[in-house]
């Protein structure tokens, strides 16, 4: 994969650019702010095949990172992005799923650290699918605890969605959970149609059902 970097912290800047290169990655550029990240992906033109920003970069060290991941999903879709947040920054984690979440990715540095769950979100990000820190997850879904189509959902297929949101697919949860496919399944289809998803055409149910419990 071909990778852009946006990292204020030369150190761990520096480490990404490290780890990815002996994962097989190709990073095509490290920089240090939002505006160079933009910048960057321009020049790189169709070669860049995803981003990995920190949210919080000069000058104002607020939110220049996540603007930038959303100014380049506008102009190019087809990028991949992956974010990285100290915390869970609840408005700005809201902001970037509330749009066309395939290819996209927020997780907190801590799990940076764990080098193997870093990697697989990128990949999974990378192949088109959704890498959302389960503790990302976890607090957003308790904000929206009070919506009406919430408490629909038995415990199981609240766990379940949790595991959706976080860019699980079906064989996954199922590992996860301790259960068989097919009763995974049959949870999905059961809060689809508490979501009265059942029949939607045209759009990813799974994203939309993630969407509409994180209060798009």
């Amino acid at each position: 994969m071909r990778v852009i970097l946006a990292e204020d912290s030369t150190l761990l800047r520096e480490g990404l650019v490290r780890l990815l290169a002996e994962e097989g990655h190709e990073v095509l550029a490290a920089v240090g702010d939002g505006e160079a990240l933009v910048e960057a992906v321009s020049r790189a033109g169709a070669d860049v095949d995803a981003v990995v920003a920190d949210v919080r970069m000069p000058p104002t060290h607020t939110d220049e990172g996540l603007r930038a991941a959303l100014e380049i999903r506008r102009l190019r879709p087809d990028v991949r992005v992956l974010v990285l947040s100290q915390y869970v920054e609840k408005k700005y984690a809201t902001e970037l799923m509330s749009g066309d979440i395939e290819g996209v990715g927020y997780l907190l540095k801590d799990r940076v650290a764990q080098v193997s769950d870093f990697l697989e979100a990128l990949d999974r990000v990378g192949a088109g699918g959704t890498a959302f820190d389960p503790e990302v997850v976890r607090q957003l879904l308790a904000r929206t605890s009070h919506a009406d189509p919430l408490t629909k959902l038995t415990a199981r297929e609240r766990q379940v969605l949790e595991l959706m949101a976080q860019g699980l697919t079906n064989a996954s949860i199922a590992q996860t959970l301790h259960v068989s496919q097919s009763a995974v399944e049959k949870h999905v289809n059961a809060l689809f149609d508490k979501l009265e998803l059942s029949h939607t055409t045209g759009y990813s149910r799974r994203v939309l059902a993630v969407l509409r419990y994180l209060g798009s």
